[in-house]
């Protein structure tokens, strides 16, 4: 009887395993998110300033390839992506990229679209990818494999749960990084 006690006990103070996870988990649950909205703020940490820049604003997404960044503060500012057009947009000045003829500025595009799409194909173009945690806290961590994207970008951390991304920070090969935070908001 004293050796079942202890067994139920050990049982309930054990805690429970987690499945296990892996990138073709992660990818699935990610490509699930058809589209979202949420709040952001973003950090940016730069060798020039003596203190981070921080800007927030919202964020929205509709797969597969729209995703539109209005920054609300310090000054306005929309960032449009669609499809493989970039579109800036500060006060009255208006700039439009086509990525197409910018292959550093679209690997870099296509870490955001294909993490937010759970496009693995798309992420392993540019990048080496190391996933740790569990489906509750995971980080993928994209590491560059082309030597001009590599003298840009040193690595991306996405962190999240689920299927929801939380924080992106990105290190730059020079030394800055920037950190967004993200507050998902419910579609209405």
């Amino acid at each position: 009887m004293k050796r079942l006690l202890a067994a139920l006990l050990l049982t309930a103070l054990t805690p429970p395993v987690l499945a296990a996870w892996d990138l073709a988990q992660l990818m699935d649950e990610l490509a699930r998110t058809r589209s979202g909205k949420a709040r952001f703020v973003e950090t940016k940490y730069l060798a020039l300033l003596d203190r981070p820049v921080v800007a927030s604003g919202e964020m929205r997404f509709t797969t597969p390839d729209r995703l539109e960044k209005r920054q609300l503060t310090p000054r306005p500012e929309t960032l449009l992506l669609d499809k493989d057009r970039l579109t800036i947009e500060r006060g009255q000045q208006k700039l439009s990229i086509d990525l197409t003829a910018q292959p550093e500025a679209r690997a870099f595009v296509d870490s955001i679209r294909g993490a937010l799409t759970g496009n693995r194909q798309a992420l392993e173009r540019n990048y080496a990818l190391h996933l740790a945690g569990n489906r509750e806290r995971w980080t993928l961590t994209l590491l560059p494999s082309d030597q001009a994207i590599a003298a840009i970008v040193q690595k991306i951390s996405i962190a999240g749960q689920r299927n929801r991304i939380h924080s992106i920070e990105y290190l730059q090969a020079d030394g800055d990084r920037a950190v967004i935070s993200i507050e998902h908001l419910p579609e209405q």
